[in-house]
């Protein structure tokens, strides 16, 4: 497979392909490491679909990439003064039900300032970097050994909702966006990074630039990281105060097509939407969907989504399961006929 993949990115190079040329398969809630079975089995009992759909686990960042994968969504929690998620209630839960709970941050990593990353507060808690910054430094110091990859694009989610029962998260404000970005230029530098403005150039908008003169090669790209904002449009708005046109911000964002900083879609379901992912794509924009959601097209070993997101064009295909399930007993498996997680698309 790694001599596939090679060929492929050599091909993409002496082609001069672009970035919207290409289409890859990425993971969904990349950190993720699944609920621990007994807290798992208990919360079952109280929303048995709820939780199914949140039987899924992931190996490493470096572990994906390496077998391919060349993008990643990453979930972040505000919590500049370190602690407020220390403790999570699901560890009590499964010691009352006269069980060990498996270790959890030994180094303590929730009581530091700063972002944090996982899932779902209390309940789906458990990730290979507690803290996004040890994500981030997981990711460049794999881009280093591997200086020639393919550009990785990164999904981050901005989490703040309530869930009933689990500790309230700090809202994701303005300032908790620009430590956002801060913490990404700390860890990767800016010779690393494909931002906005680079991609705009002399245009008066991102938009402009990114239908007029495309996006950049393959090969100018190699060894970058292309971030992305997947938010409504009030985070967005709060993203783009003082930065129009996404000026001087780290973040590319799900910004609908009209407006100056639009560039990068997300558009999840490629069964209705199959058309309008199509014309999106064709006007040059960059897209990314999903293959499968909820565990549900593995639980039904279902291919139509997925079948519909290679047929759409999208540059980016997203799964849970770029490997078969190890939770139930399923095959299904997202990955593209020649046995790769990335390919230059057919014109």
């Amino acid at each position: 497979m790694a001599i596939c993949i090679f060929f492929c990115i050599a091909s993409c190079k002496s082609q001069q392909t672009a970035l919207n040329d290409i289409q890859v398969i990425g993971s969904h809630n990349s950190y993720k490491i699944a609920i621990e079975r007994p807290l798992y089995n208990y919360l079952h009992t109280v929303e048995p679909k709820k939780m199914e759909s949140l039987q899924y686990t992931h190996i490493s960042l470096e572990e994906q990439l390496n077998l391919g994968l060349r993008n990643l969504e990453l979930d972040v929690f505000y919590d500049p003064e370190g602690g407020h998620f220390s403790n999570p209630k699901g560890l009590e839960v499964v010691e009352s039900l006269g069980q060990e709970p498996l270790a959890f941050d030994v180094e303590e990593k929730l009581k530091q300032p700063g972002l944090k990353m996982f899932h779902i507060q209390d309940i789906d808690f458990r990730s290979h970097y507690l803290l996004f910054s040890d994500g981030l430094k997981a990711l460049k110091k794999w881009s280093d050994n591997n200086p020639n990859h393919t550009p990785l694009i990164i999904l981050i989610n901005t989490k703040d909702q309530k869930v009933p029962q689990t500790r309230e998260p700090l809202v994701f404000d303005i300032s908790a966006l620009n430590a956002l970005d801060h913490e990404i230029k700390s860890v990767i530098p800016a010779s690393q990074l494909l931002t906005p403005d680079a991609v705009r150039g002399d245009f008066e908008s991102l938009e402009k630039a990114v239908l007029s003169k495309g996006w950049p090669s393959i090969k100018s790209l190699q060894g970058k990281f292309l971030f992305v904002l997947d938010e409504k449009e009030e985070r967005i708005q709060n993203y783009l105060q003082g930065h129009e046109s996404l000026r001087g911000r780290v973040l590319f964002v799900n910004s609908k097509e009209g407006n100056p900083e639009a560039g990068f879609r997300i558009v999840n379901n490629p069964i209705k939407e199959l058309v309008y992912i199509k014309e999106l794509v064709s006007k040059g924009y960059m897209v990314r969907t999903r293959a499968d959601a909820g565990t549900k097209e593995a639980r039904t070993n279902s291919y139509e989504k997925f079948e519909k997101a290679k047929a759409s064009g999208a540059q980016v295909i997203s799964t849970d399961y770029y490997m078969p399930s190890t939770l139930f007993d399923s095959d299904y498996k997202v990955i593209f006929e020649d046995g790769t997680y990335e390919k230059i698309k057919k014109k």
